[in-house]
């Protein structure tokens, strides 16, 4: 922890600094020691303001949440106690923000009387996400600084906002394009800045709206939330939180969010999704990628011009990659032409995409007819027919257009990627990438590593990866891999179930209520029984898949296409008859 007395002006001013790489966040150890500074800071009575800012590129990005797994004894110092304490000090205080700002970053930010950030800043409440709300005073600071109503879309949304938006909502006082810590110091010494807490703010629904609205106003919020059952009790109770910025005195309100904080904290849903959120960290944990560079990729391709390979060419065009596609069908081409053309446009209409992007993303997209225009192409997906001998022969041809350094991928959901790599003569640059559909919006991807894939190649993928804004995952070479193997069980079981009587509307309605976003035979609709039934009937490939895969053709056929059709219908109306 670094305190430092500087003199502005006539005013000594201290400058606190969070140190704690890599992302300065604030354990329980590392906020005592911070109440410790502040400590330090009170007791100088010559100290007239307080500038806090952070090192290594980055104000805060909140509360360490790795102290939720192993909870010291007693009540620990957190960052509800650092905002306490800069909130309780008589001296003017400043936020000099540089980087990220998030969770109990932006907190602490919110409890000082002024916020400076560089051009660059960034700022989120992403608790939502871990099932949590705003611990630390947000809920009730952010309604005063930007009113209820945005107050409640920044939280519950948990997105990441830049510097101007956030000046431009009121979170911000003033963006700059130099140090903001300099910045700081500079208007302590012309006496600009004034103590000025957000807790003697109230809060109201604006002059419009009178107070004894709060009850609808609030009733309409959860009634747009998922049920709390279907993972919205966060959601929830951030809108009764919000709520009590309004109805309650400031402190009153505090010890509300405190409490459902704390609720939260122990609930089932923020355990499973902590969880989720280290599991996800650890994705890039594996064996033999230390050290491993990837290589540099400015042009991809993608060979194949069907659904997939029309949302993989979207998802790379979204990533700034200028994008050829290549189908021998001219129908194909221009299925795929007006898809990507119409996804873009409906974007720009959602308002999720400026028009001049959208247009951009379009002209970065080629389609062509043949395969030589992959030729300068750094990364190949290949997204045709899942039939083994259609992609070793599609492997063969690019084999002998792309550059020896390029790397080729196959989006096989469930071909061996050994036997594809054969088809090419330098199997260390070969490597399974599966997209899930819809590609440019699923998070998922699988990194499918081959006996001979190289670290390099699978550098690569990671990087890929992170420029796609996917979760990459890496599987072994085993049928289906990871994703559609815990599909084969899943489906297996809904057929068994249809076999029995279950109505196909019941079963998936009861999916559904569990909290799956579609059930399984809606599902199998969607991705393709054809496609199903191909996988099953694969002669070449039975010796790899389980057991259950060839359960798929028999089965299936009690459903047919109009009947799953037909369940999608019926999925929200109430079910009837046996189960």
């Amino acid at each position: 922890m670094d305190v430092r007395f500087v003199d502005a002006g006539a005013n000594r001013v201290a400058v606190l600094t969070l140190d704690r790489p890599p992302v300065n966040a604030m354990s329980f150890a590392y906020s005592a020691e911070i109440v410790e500074a502040l400590a330090t800071v009170e007791r100088d009575e010559a100290c007239s303001a307080l500038v806090i800012c952070g090192a290594g590129g980055t104000f805060s990005a909140g509360a360490d949440v790795g102290d939720f797994a192993a909870p010291p004894v007693g009540r620990p110092i957190s960052v509800r106690d650092v905002v306490a304490a800069i909130d309780r000090s008589a001296r003017v205080t400043i936020a000099a923000i540089d980087g990220a700002c998030l969770g109990g970053g932006l907190e602490l930010a919110l409890a000082c009387d002024y916020r400076i950030a560089s051009e660059r800043s960034t700022f989120a409440l992403p608790e939502v996400r871990l099932g949590l709300l705003p611990g630390a005073g947000g809920t009730q600071r952010l309604p005063r600084a930007i009113g209820p109503q945005a107050a409640l879309e920044f939280a519950l949304r948990g997105r990441t906002h830049d510097a101007r938006a956030c000046m431009k909502l009121g979170i911000v006082d003033r963006v700059v394009g130099e140090s903001p810590d300099d910045v700081a110091l500079a208007l302590l010494t012309k006496g600009e800045v004034q103590k000025r807490r957000l807790a003697d703010v109230a809060a109201s629904l604006g002059p419009s709206v009178p107070e004894q609205a709060l009850p609808f106003v609030t009733a309409t919020a959860h009634k747009a939330l998922p049920p709390e059952e279907r993972g919205g009790r966060a959601a929830h109770a951030i809108v009764d939180a919000v709520a009590a910025a309004v109805t309650m005195p400031f402190d009153e309100g505090l010890a509300h969010e405190a409490r459902l904080f704390e609720e939260l904290a122990a609930s089932s849903e923020s355990v499973a999704l902590r969880h989720l959120f280290f599991a996800e960290r650890r994705l890039t944990d594996v064996p033999g990628l230390d050290g491993a560079q990837a290589r540099p990729v400015q042009r991809a391709g993608v060979l194949g011009a069907g659904t997939m390979g029309s949302g993989i060419a979207l998802a790379l065009a979204q990533a700034g990659y200028a994008v050829t596609v290549v189908d021998p069908d001219d129908g194909a081409v221009e299925r795929a032409r007006r898809t990507v053309m119409e996804t873009l446009a409906y974007r720009v209409r959602k308002g999720n995409l400026a028009q001049k992007d959208a247009w951009q993303m379009g002209r970065s997209i080629a389609f062509e007819a043949g395969v030589d225009a992959l030729q300068t192409s750094d990364l190949v997906i290949e997204a045709i027919v899942e039939r083994m001998d259609a992609k070793l022969d599609a492997f063969r041809k690019l084999d002998g257009i792309v550059a020896p350094d390029a790397v080729l991928a196959t989006n096989t959901s469930t071909l061996d990627v050994d036997e594809l790599a054969s088809a090419v003569s330098r199997p260390e640059r070969f490597v399974g990438l599966h997209f899930f559909v819809p590609a440019n919006i699923m998070p998922l991807l699988e990194i499918v590593r081959g006996e001979r894939t190289s670290a390099a190649t699978l550098a690569t993928a990671f990087a890929l990866a992170k420029r796609l804004r996917k979760k990459p995952v890496v599987s072994g070479n085993a049928f289906g891999f990871i994703g559609n193997r815990m599909i084969f069980d899943y489906v297996r079981e809904a057929i068994a179930l249809a076999e029995e009587g279950a109505g196909v509307a019941r079963i998936d309605r009861v999916m559904t209520d569990f909290g799956f976003a579609m059930g399984p035979f809606a599902m199998s609709d969607l991705s393709g029984i054809d496609v199903a039934w191909h996988i099953a009937n694969t002669g070449r490939d039975r010796k790899r898949r389980p057991a259950i895969i060839g359960t798929i053709p028999v089965s299936a056929t009690v459903v047919r296409r109009s009947t799953i059709r037909r369940s999608k219908r019926c999925s929200q109306k109430k079910p009837t008859g046996p189960a």
